[in-house]
């Protein structure tokens, strides 16, 4: 079990401090952060926590998943990596590459 976790279902109102609150009873947060829209600047509904040890974060998982925070309740589990390729993009050409294959060439 890694040391971050991936916390889902938040309400719009839970702020950072809200949510390294809730798993300070689990033990050390290191860190607490709900994930904003850069264009609204609204919470995106998920958040991660990263806990100082690995017995923490698997506690906090037990006992924090399905539980209430602010009326929601709370989808929390060990954080996946982030693929290198996750954000998309895929370069110059957009997502799918191509240029001159498209064309009637």
């Amino acid at each position: 079990m890694g040391k971050k976790l991936y916390v889902g279902n938040l309400s719009y109102s839970t702020t950072d401090e809200s949510l390294n609150g809730a798993f300070a009873a689990f033990g050390t947060v290191a860190s607490a952060r709900v994930i904003m829209d850069r264009e609204t600047g609204r919470s995106k509904g998920f958040g991660f926590v990263e806990m100082s040890s690995d017995d923490e974060a698997q506690k906090a998982v037990v006992e924090m998943d399905g539980r209430d925070l602010d009326g929601r309740n709370l989808k929390v589990a060990e954080a996946k990596p982030m693929d290198s390729g996750a954000r998309g993009g895929g370069g110059p050409r957009g997502p799918r590459g191509g240029g001159a294959a498209r064309g009637g060439w």
